[in-house]
């Protein structure tokens, strides 16, 4: 089981590219888009989209993409979203029959010793490390089991899509059609036609 974790605020084809090409170059039986309840690394810093949003647009995402997966997960623990919460959530206990495989941009990888319980984490999971905007993917810092993970280049971010939908730009085809329609319909990032 792969897990790519975020904040989705909001979701667009370049998670999915990632999404669909570490399912497949990684053999995973399933891929889950993992929702931050509360994202402590962003939600400090800027206002974040409520959880049941974010989720919402991640389920509209997915559709038609078999194997990738919607989870709320961190919604239904609540709090600060700590993946290693998560991933002792999906496979408890050292017996476990799942193999995780973290899916991770090298911008993050490069951060991971600032996550919560990151040695835990690390003992628990292995990595992809995707290369963000066409850069080789990175290195996992010591101590992790991981492999490098090359997706195509997709120049797209949410805080780009963010910016647009508050500049009445169009992003008909940065996000999948089902989410630009819950940002239409719920008048985020100040959406304007």
């Amino acid at each position: 089981m792969g897990i790519l974790g975020g904040t989705f605020d909001p979701p667009h084809i370049g998670h999915l590219v990632v999404a669909s090409e570490a399912r497949w170059r990684l053999d995973l039986d399933e891929l889950l888009l993992v929702v931050a309840h509360d994202p402590w690394q962003k939600s400090s810093t800027r206002q974040v989209t409520p959880p049941e949003i974010r989720l919402e647009m991640v389920e509209a995402a997915v559709v038609g993409h078999p194997g990738i997966v919607a989870s709320r997960i961190e919604l239904d623990r609540g709090g600060p979203s700590y993946m290693v919460d998560t991933v002792a959530e999906l496979a408890p206990g050292a017996g476990s029959a799942v193999e995780l495989t973290l899916i991770v941009g090298a911008d993050t990888a490069a951060g991971l010793p600032s996550w919560h319980r990151a040695r835990e984490l690390a003992s628990m999971v292995s990595l992809a490390v995707v290369g963000r905007n066409g850069e080789t993917a990175g290195t996992a810092p010591i101590g992790w089991r991981a492999v490098p993970l090359e997706v195509p280049r997709i120049d797209v971010s949410s805080s780009e899509i963010r910016r647009r939908c508050e500049g009445g730009e169009p992003i008909d085809a940065l996000v999948p059609p089902g989410v630009r329609s819950i940002i239409e319909a719920r008048g985020l990032y100040g959406f304007r036609r």
